[in-house]
């Protein structure tokens, strides 16, 4: 029965691992309920004796009862016994659950399905524990199903396990292997405990006895347990931070991969109809950039089109891409041809802001300054973080923004040799009628830069377009009644149609979610929920991805959308002039174009254009000798903690030995009771400061050593001189008069006594040792262990009760 109990129990503990998933703690009571069904079934199988693959079915059924008095108690005959109905309802439970965690992300809500099925979990592995436990006779084995329970937080969360509720689910394991070590050392008798004591450890007045000690055999399996805890909790934290591998830090490891620590990303569309759909607009964000010009803010880059919705590829966040490593990587199919324009922004979002890991950014960023463990996706240049949120966050971003022009776009048309080919790819069943509008669209169209400009323009005047909230879907047919019949939307639906129809001929896109330019306020532009928006980016190798506008101008809630300059009707006077990178934005004296030829890398800071524009401050992060150094010096310190611990007791005691103080007559008795830390503060300080000094050089007092005759033999053992002589005599002479005389008289200073005592000791060893008595005492060690052995002591207390009560049965 201990077995089953301590089953349960470690069950238990380790399912408290799983709180951070959940927004409550009503699943926890009930998942404490199956295990105490689990239990329960447990006993009575014990009891039945029944055979060992018989009691996992009785837990089943007890775990069935249980879900059914918990969820479907309305449908059960009596409140109890399943039904069909109840067996149907807990059916319809499981697919609510399950359907519940597909589309929340953690910590999920605690609905009804979610917390039966947690239930549950909890009990199949409590059922396992107790049959690898409590049946199968392994306990050690039984730590991998409560191993699964540990994972489960650990897969899906960015934060590491908290070290409080790993301290208690190790601590129900090691129960369990105590309770396994008693159960064997059972059979072979009844278990004698003995508690440790002073009495226990010194030899009886008339000599020692033949004893066994078995306390060394009784506690190993505890210290193993309780140093194996805090190894496993302090040695992390003394370690510096290390990469973590793949399959446990999202967005490392090649697409595909697990979700590994993965952050929780809310789907972008209906978060971004929820913005537009507010009721009032609330402030996003604020930013300012060095030429005063509106830009949009991208926040996701949707690149894959599954005929209902377009989602977005996992992000890889690689360690060398961190944002405090310097620039980031280059933007993809920006080519030495085009000029640039550097821009420096600096944002601020909102404190309002709820579960958002991914920054706002224009595009393309050339290096964000930041704080918070911030990675940009290599192919998208999405900055996000596992670890961080935006919400009140203030960062700067520097961009490198190419100055687009039609003769520059018509030249490049046709060349993709960089392009991925997720960017082009369609499903098989789209309708062919979409199709054949983009040929239609784009048919006198001599190069991709045309076609792009008529799809645009297709939406914007040609094609009778009108921008409202007021539409649902997102499939095929959604898509086909948008461009062929209702031609009604808002801008989500603009960017994703164009995007299909830009793939349709031929021209690699995506979709971008984020913010427009926002509205001027004072010196910042300022950023509401109604600025919410969708747009496509369409590729041009030589000058990477650009953004296009196909939600109509003057939309109800999307005003400070604007057109691009480079896909408006070409100036005849200034064909050749520079126009602004990003919609909305406009050229201006303060950022003109670079030439080409004195161009850097784009992954190379350009200090000195920094410096010029108010941009990005020097890099001030720590270098990497300075962290290691760092690093040692607390490991230093903490290996100091022992002498440090040594020193703060010499001093207190040495200051305490000044005194000149007579033994009361009324404190005689405390002195001989409880020794001379109980009567004399002097002689107690002396006499403890000794005592610490002879362990420390390896010289313990023996337990039966009277102090006279501690003084006699340290005096021929080693030597003394005649002044250490007096000196150790003096100190043995006042131990024993606090200790035994009925009025201990004067007490003399004894400062000057220890002191000469203790060199002459420190004299006759080597000097390695004195080292050690100073940098790792081990007096202090001795009172830690001490410590930790009274811990352990603590986990007896129990089963001494238990014996104590048991001869108080026997003797009535």
């Amino acid at each position: 029965m201990r077995l089953t109990i301590a089953s349960g129990v470690a069950a238990f503990t380790a399912a408290i691992l799983l709180y951070p998933l959940f927004q409550g703690g009503g699943w926890l009571w009930t998942s404490l309920g199956a295990v105490l069904a689990v239990m329960a079934a447990g006993l009575l199988s014990s009891r039945l004796s029944l055979p060992a693959w018989a009691a996992p079915l009785v837990a089943v059924a007890a775990t069935w009862i249980y879900l059914t008095v918990a969820f479907a108690a309305d449908k059960a005959w009596v409140l109890l016994v399943p039904t069909k109905a109840s067996v149907v309802e807990l059916a319809r439970l499981v697919g609510v659950g399950w359907a519940d965690i597909q589309r929340f992300a953690a910590p999920v809500p605690e609905t009804e399905g979610i917390t039966m099925l947690t239930a549950g979990g909890v009990a199949l592995i409590a059922i396992a524990v107790d049959l690898l436990a409590a049946r199968v006779r392994r306990a050690a084995l039984a730590g991998l199903p409560l191993l699964a329970l540990a994972t489960v937080p650990a897969t899906i969360l960015s934060d590491p396990i908290s070290w409080p509720a790993f301290i208690v689910a190790a601590l129900g394991f090691v129960s369990l292997l105590i309770a396994d070590g008693r159960e064997r050392v059972g059979h072979w008798g009844r278990a004698v405990l003995v508690r440790r004591t002073r009495a226990a450890t010194s030899p009886p007045p008339d000599g020692p006895r033949a004893a066994a000690d078995t306390s060394g055999l009784r506690l190993s399996g505890k210290r193993i347990g309780f140093a194996a805890i805090v190894l496993a909790v302090l040695v992390p934290a003394a370690l510096p931070a290390m990469e973590p591998v793949s399959f446990f830090t999202f967005g490392v490891g090649g697409r595909g991969s697990g979700p590994g620590n993965s952050i929780s990303i809310p789907n972008p569309i209906a978060n971004l109809k929820g913005q537009l759909e507010l009721p009032e607009r609330r402030v996003v964000l604020s930013y300012t950039n060095n030429d005063d010009q509106p830009r949009y803010l991208r926040i996701y880059a949707l690149d894959t089109f599954d005929g209902q919705q377009f989602g977005m590829t996992q992000p890889k966040g690689a360690p060398q891409n961190r944002t405090e490593n310097g620039p980031l990587p280059a933007p993809p199919g920006l080519g030495t041809d085009a000029k640039t324009t550097n821009v420096v922004t600096k944002i601020q979002i909102s404190e309002e802001i709820a579960q958002l890991k991914f920054l706002p950014l224009p595009y393309p960023p050339r290096q964000v300054r930041v704080d918070g463990d911030w990675r940009a996706d290599v192919d998208t240049l999405m900055v996000f973080s596992t670890r961080e949120e935006a919400a009140g966050l203030e960062y700067e971003v520097a961009t490198s923004e190419p100055a687009a022009t039609p003769d520059l776009l018509d030249s490049l048309s046709g060349e993709r040799p960089g392009t991925d080919p997720r960017f082009l790819r369609l499903p098989d069943n789209l309708p062919p009628e979409i199709a054949e509008l983009a040929t239609s669209l784009t048919a006198n169209a001599s190069t991709d830069y045309e076609a792009a400009v008529r799809l645009q323009q297709f939406f914007t005047k040609d094609g009778g377009f009108v921008y409202s909230l007021r539409t649902q879907g997102h499939g095929n047919s959604a898509l086909r009644d948008f461009l062929l019949r209702d031609r009604t939307g808002y801008c989500e639906q603009f960017a994703a149609s164009m995007a299909v129809l830009a793939r349709l001929v031929g021209i690699p896109s995506r979709v971008a979610i984020g913010y427009t330019g926002g509205t001027k306020i004072g010196e910042q532009w300022q950023v509401g929920t109604n600025d919410s928006h969708s747009w496509p980016e369409l590729y041009f190798e030589g000058v990477g991805w650009l953004p296009f506008e196909p939600t109509p101008a003057g939309a109800a809630g999307q005003g400070s959308a604007r057109v691009p300059e480079y896909t408006q009707p070409r100036p005849e006077a200034t064909a050749t002039s520079s126009t602004a990178p990003t919609p909305g934005a406009s050229s201006s004296s303060a950022d003109e174009a670079q030439d080409p030829s004195a161009r850097r890398n784009p992954r190379e800071v350009d200090r000195e254009g920094t410096v010029a524009t108010s941009g990005l401050p020097p890099d001030d992060s720590t270098p990497l000798i300075v962290q290691i150094g760092i690093g040692a010096a607390a490991l230093l310190l903490l290996l100091l903690v022992p002498a440090g611990m040594r020193l703060i007791s010499r001093n207190r005691r040495v200051r305490s030995l000044g005194w000149k103080v007579s033994e009361p007559a009324d404190e005689l008795t405390a002195a001989m009771v409880s020794g001379p830390s109980g009567g004399h503060p002097a002689v107690a300080a002396v006499w403890a400061e000794l005592d610490d000094v002879l362990y420390d050089y390896g010289m313990a007092r023996h337990t039966s050593e009277t102090p006279r005759a501690l003084a006699r033999r340290l005096i021929q053992q080693y030597e003394f001189d005649a002044e250490s002589a007096a000196a150790i005599t003096a100190i043995a002479s006042a131990v024993e008069r606090v200790l035994f005389a009925k009025n201990a008289g004067r007490i003399e200073p004894m400062r000057k006594d220890l002191r000469t005592v203790r060199q002459a000791l420190g004299a006759t060893v080597p000097r390695g040792r004195r080292i050690r008595a100073v940098l790792l005492p081990p007096s202090t060690l001795r009172r830690l262990r001490g410590f930790g052995e009274r811990l352990l002591d603590g986990f007896d207390l129990l089963e001494n009760i238990r014996l104590r009560r048991t001869a108080a049965q026997k003797g009535s």
